[in-house]
């Protein structure tokens, strides 16, 4: 048995920018107080492995991965079954601390195995560092998750580039942007752009979303625009309204998605972008409007970029908290910092609704802020009908405030 006292890293889920820097500075400060640190590739697959692929993290790697984007210990979206864990792993290395980095089914994970633990008389603390780049967890004081604003950053980056081809090129583009169950990212960037239009699915509250309705809000901004005279736009799209529509309507795609676990559409294998700049493509040419458009899907290239220093400094603090909640005694928590850079401790519980389910965090549709950028999104109302008609034989039907109040 290992005689130095160990704490175990491990990753879970999808990358998010900042990893590395929770990685750097969680290694860094329990160094220096004299443990050995060693990180786990594969996630929670290698603690159900008899032979794990084990990292040692010094100094020296800790200090030279701290501002790189992506993860210098391999994820996994493992979530064990039947395995049998691997108990050695951690007596042979005199685990104190399982530091997990993930979204809230890594977190949940880690405390079902340090109760299991337990129940070996293996007594270990685990703590969890809350990251995803969708900021849909529903943190205290609307608080970022890690990896969010580098994400956004680069998305920004791409759109504003997008938007300046369409400019250059008198073109249209539908983008489309990651975010299963909240559209952060794709508000963010669109506002960020100032893209005439923006699709979320916060917008439609209880009202079905259609791939015919989100169609016409982008035909509305493209027809707003030509009576404006401005033959050129970006559409922003958030992934996430194909998680909210019905089967039925995917069915109409003609692409046969395939399901995970939960039942939510597999997007990653298919550009939700090229889909939608298909259907717009068609109803164009179907209402005589030439008007070229292309698609960009901002997806998988969000998440390995390099964190900006909004998330260094977060990371920063995160990676400090969790040596202050072990020095605390606190367990089985996620580490979270608020505004003042104060850390504490927040469990599952106090996240979970009265089912135990915890529920996205979404755009908060009715603030001042949002309002205000739904206000000057470009798109057809009653005003422009008149005009309007040199393009559409009924206008009302692309008008953005009754598409969105539509039963059907």
């Amino acid at each position: 048995m290992s005689v130095k006292k160990t704490i175990l890293i491990i990753c879970g889920g999808g990358p998010a920018p900042g990893i590395n820097s929770v990685i750097s500075t969680v290694a860094k400060v329990f160094l220096n107080d004299g443990y050995r640190v060693l990180g786990l590739h594969e996630g929670f697959k290698g603690l159900f492995s008899e032979q794990p692929e084990i990292k040692e993290i010094d100094f020296a790697l800790a200090d030279t991965i701290f501002s790189r984007g992506g993860s210098t210990l391999i994820m996994s979206r493992f979530k064990p079954g039947t395995e049998k864990l691997n108990t050695k792993l951690f007596l042979e290395n005199n685990v104190k601390l399982l530091v997990s980095i993930g979204g809230d089914d890594t977190a949940s994970t880690a405390n079902r195995i340090t109760a299991y633990l337990q129940q070996e008389n293996i007594f270990i603390s685990n703590i969890h560092v809350p990251k995803t780049i969708d900021n849909d967890l529903p943190l205290p004081d609307r608080n970022p998750t890690f990896g969010f604003h580098s994400a956004k950053d680069e998305g920004v980056r791409i759109g504003n580039t997008t938007y300046e081809d369409a400019r250059t090129s008198q073109n249209w583009f539908v983008m489309s942007a990651m975010g299963r169950s909240a559209g952060h990212l794709a508000f963010g960037i669109a506002t960020s752009c100032h893209f005439p239009m923006m699709v979320i699915p916060e917008m439609f509250g209880n009202i079905n979303i259609t791939l015919d309705k989100v169609v016409r809000l982008v035909i509305s901004s493209i027809v707003k625009r030509k009576i404006e005279n401005i033959q050129y736009g970006v559409a922003m799209i958030s992934e996430g309204i194909f998680h909210i529509m019905p089967k039925s309507e995917l069915d109409k795609i003609g692409i046969e998605f395939t399901y995970d676990a939960h039942g939510h559409p597999e997007l990653g294998n298919v550009s939700k972008s090229h889909i939608l700049n298909m259907l717009v493509q068609n109803k164009l040419k179907e209402l005589g409007i030439d008007i070229k458009s292309r698609p960009v899907e901002l997806g998988y290239e969000l998440r390995c970029c390099r964190p900006i220093g909004f998330d260094l400094t977060l990371c920063t603090l995160l990676g400090l908290g969790v040596k202050k909640l072990f020095d605390e005694g606190k367990s089985g928590c996620l580490v979270s910092a608020n505004s003042r850079g104060e850390i504490t401790p927040i469990y599952l519980s106090d996240l979970e609704d009265e089912q135990g389910k915890i529920q996205p965090r979404l755009v908060d549709i009715d603030s001042e802020f949002s309002r205000l950028c739904f206000q000057n999104l470009h798109y057809l109302d009653e005003s422009d009908y008149e005009a309007a008609k040199k393009y559409l034989t009924n206008p009302s039907e692309y008008d953005f405030k009754k598409i969105l109040n539509e039963k059907q």
